[in-house]
């Protein structure tokens, strides 16, 4: 197999990363979220970039499923990140993410979904600065597990992107 001098895995996740940006930002836009539409946004809680209190850290060391729906303020959406205010515990914590921190990102009212794979060396890459690294698509969940999953952490499994395709 030939090398891949273009590196089409790189653009490719690019395109991926800036699907979820548009989609956040239309979130954020004065209108806010169009009709039903809704996200689940899974996203590794101590990648580099990630800031949640600390005591969201401790309670989820791994990774972390916020939804944005009804409660959410000042969502501001940036190049390679995003900031948004959500209530844990009913109080208001501003929380920011990096896109290349998003594991999963979910929209159940039209079951679309995109799951992000983490390869070894992309969080050394993220915090020394070098984008090289993005994560591969892997699959997406279903919308009946997606809604399974709690507001806050939790686990759900991969199915094929075949289940969301017409036939």
């Amino acid at each position: 197999m030939a090398d891949d001098m273009i590196g089409y895995e790189q653009l490719m996740q690019d395109a991926l990363r800036s699907v979820v940006r548009a989609a956040l930002q239309e979130a954020a836009s004065p209108r806010g979220l169009p009709g039903k539409h809704h996200f689940y946004i899974t996203f590794r809680t101590h990648a580099p970039g990630v800031t949640i209190p600390d005591h969201l850290k401790a309670r989820y060391p791994d990774e972390m499923t916020i939804v944005l729906e009804h409660q959410f303020w000042d969502l501001e959406v940036y190049t390679d990140r995003f900031r948004v205010i959500l209530k844990f515990s009913g109080q208001p914590q501003p929380i920011t993410i990096p896109l290349q921190a998003i594991t999963r990102f979910f929209d159940p009212s039209v079951k679309f979904g995109l799951q992000f794979e983490q390869h070894h060396n992309d969080e050394a890459r993220m915090a020394s600065g070098d984008d090289a690294g993005h994560p591969a698509l892997r699959d997406t969940q279903t919308a009946s597990e997606a809604q399974d999953t709690p507001a806050v952490g939790g686990d759900s499994s991969v199915v094929s992107l075949d289940a969301f395709r017409k036939k």
